[in-house]
């Protein structure tokens, strides 16, 4: 079976995954993240469009903002 690395954990890759897949396997709600695939920067809009590769890796990102 094929399979991809989100955040340094392994999951099974599926046909057609996308982004928005990806974050609802894993869980993450959070609604201010950014995704990396190899490195290349996925735009919030491109989530649901984006088809991933098996063997990727995946970076989520959650961002914090703070004073």
């Amino acid at each position: 079976m094929k399979k991809i690395t989100v955040n340094n954990n392994i999951i099974n890759w599926e046909e057609n995954m996308t982004i928005t897949r990806i974050l609802k396997i894993m869980n993450y709600t959070f609604r201010m993240l950014v995704v990396k695939v190899d490195g290349k920067l996925i735009k919030k809009n491109e989530y649901e469009s984006t088809i991933v590769s098996p063997d990727v890796d995946v970076k989520v990102i959650h961002l914090i903002s703070g004073g």
